[in-house]
């Protein structure tokens, strides 16, 4: 990975494909669609668990945005370009908001570029392993784009069940904190579940049908890990994110709770 020149491969479904589906995308192929059908007949709440994600997400920025001053975001595993996208709902607060995309999915980068291509003022789109951090913090978009010497937003929203414990997304997450100034913040959202048996499911389905190229589906404890050394902007604990500042009581929830996306905002000391 950390090319910027990918082929990309549609014999096999795309993890961003296969959200951009749950979230009535177009962007999506047949291959797709079938382990959409799949993961729902073994998770039924996933449609609607990827509605309150996206929820969250758009809620986060807003936040941070509107009550932080936050100006300048990093948005880990991006995904397919989503309306309203980070960018739109930071700019609705501050116009000039500046906002860096991360992905190595080569379709993801295709259309974000071509959505972005008018705006490269104040956005960016990179192909980049989430893992690299040294890279994306040194790339030229960075650079070009992000002041270290202000608060910067990294997000990290559904994005680290996608790299296994043996990679160690908890160093990762320390790694991010630690090239960010003080009173930056990190929004982090993964896929939890305290059932062992069907966190084993989930994660061998999505290993098998990506290649291998998936991580874990975790408990809620080792989520949990991911907010340690940093200032919960809310509770003591982080919590399933439909229950994060709701907009309303109406807003997106899970039929079934099989499995979450838990997560939370921290401030970096």
């Amino acid at each position: 990975m950390g090319r910027d020149v990918i082929e990309p491969d549609f014999s096999k479904p795309s993890v961003a494909r296969m959200y951009d589906y749950f979230l009535g995308g177009r962007d999506n192929y047949k291959v797709d669609r079938d382990a959409c059908a799949e993961l729902l007949r073994i998770a039924p709440s996933t449609r609607e668990l990827s509605l309150v994600n996206r929820a969250f997400l758009l809620r986060a920025v807003r936040y941070l945005a509107r009550d932080c001053g936050v100006e300048q975001f990093i948005d880990h595993g991006s995904g397919l370009p989503t309306q309203p996208n980070v960018h739109q709902v930071a700019q609705e607060v501050h116009p000039d908001a500046r906002v860096v995309y991360v992905d190595d999915d080569p379709v993801v980068l295709g259309h974000g570029r071509m959505m972005l291509e008018e705006d490269t003022n104040t956005t960016a789109v990179i192909c980049q392993d989430l893992r690299k951090t040294e890279k994306i913090f040194d790339s030229p978009e960075v650079g070009r784009l992000i002041s270290l010497n202000r608060p910067v937003a990294a997000l990290f929203v559904s994005v680290l069940h996608c790299i296994p414990d043996t990679d160690d997304p908890w160093g990762l997450v320390r790694k991010v904190a630690s090239r960010l100034p003080s009173g930056s913040y990190l929004v982090i959202s993964q896929l939890a579940s305290d059932d062992p048996q069907l966190r084993a499911s989930i994660t061998a389905f999505m290993r098998d049908i990506t290649g291998n190229k998936w991580g874990e589906v975790r408990s809620v404890a080792e989520v949990a890990r991911f907010f340690e050394g940093l200032q919960l902007v809310d509770d003591d604990t982080p919590c399933e994110v439909s229950m994060w500042r709701p907009d309303s009581e109406v807003a997106p929830r899970q039929r079934t709770q099989e499995w979450v996306e838990y997560g939370g905002i921290a401030r970096v000391p």
